[in-house]
């Protein structure tokens, strides 16, 4: 199965380069940059007319309109044929899917949980899982922030990760300074950083595909 994953594409979707061909599309949050239901309703309709058979969305820190308008944007999701996950699974082909839209604090962000919160919402991912999608990336995994000097990563999501024995691989994004992807050695577990735009929010990083 090929897993194609794009992420942080910030309403500029129509920019990034050429999406290739794959059984599954994922977005790992950050389709908007406004967080309006108008802007979710254009990308939507983008999303959904990809040739890929199944496409998952879930939400990011600048999709607001999933938090104040969950079920309109949900139904948006749902005409396009988007399989939009919040905190839930799918099974496709026997692959556990799971998706989450949580991020560290950060200013007024959607979707913002403090350390405490993270951990509830880290504990709720099965532990049958295979293929992990998260709006942000693990601690110390494709999250550092060179302008900030520092690792933004999210902690429980790190710990949840080591104990995930089923897990093959683990899609982000949220980091774009982190773009990118790696197999760790003791395990083989794949990390992807899919964030389409750069630092300076130029659509300009490749879809990673990922076949599993």
């Amino acid at each position: 199965m090929r897993i194609v994953c794009i992420s942080d594409t910030h309403s500029r979707h129509r920019e990034i380069p050429d999406i290739p061909d794959g059984d599954i599309l994922v977005h790992a949050g950050d389709c908007t940059g406004s967080g309006s239901l108008p802007a979710l309703d254009e990308f939507t309709q983008w999303f959904g007319s990809l040739p890929h058979s199944r496409k998952i969305l879930i939400a990011g820190n600048h999709d607001f309109s999933f938090e104040k308008y969950p079920a309109w944007s949900r139904e948006m999701c749902e005409k396009s044929g988007i399989l939009y996950l919040q905190d839930e699974q799918l099974t496709i082909n026997g692959l556990v899917f799971f998706g989450s839209p949580w991020t560290p604090l950060y200013k007024q962000m959607a979707f913002n949980a403090d350390e405490t919160k993270m951990f509830e919402v880290r504990a709720g991912i099965p532990d049958s899982t295979n293929v992990l999608i998260t709006h942000g990336p693990a601690w110390r995994v494709l999250d550092y922030v060179p302008r900030d000097s520092e690792h933004a990563g999210c902690f429980p999501l790190a710990k949840r990760i080591d104990e995930l024995l089923e897990l093959r691989v683990h899609v982000c994004g949220h980091i774009h300074e982190g773009y990118g992807y790696g197999v760790r050695e003791s395990d083989g577990l794949t990390f992807v950083n899919a964030s389409s735009c750069d630092g300076h929010y130029r659509p300009i990083n490749p879809p990673i595909t990922i076949d599993i």
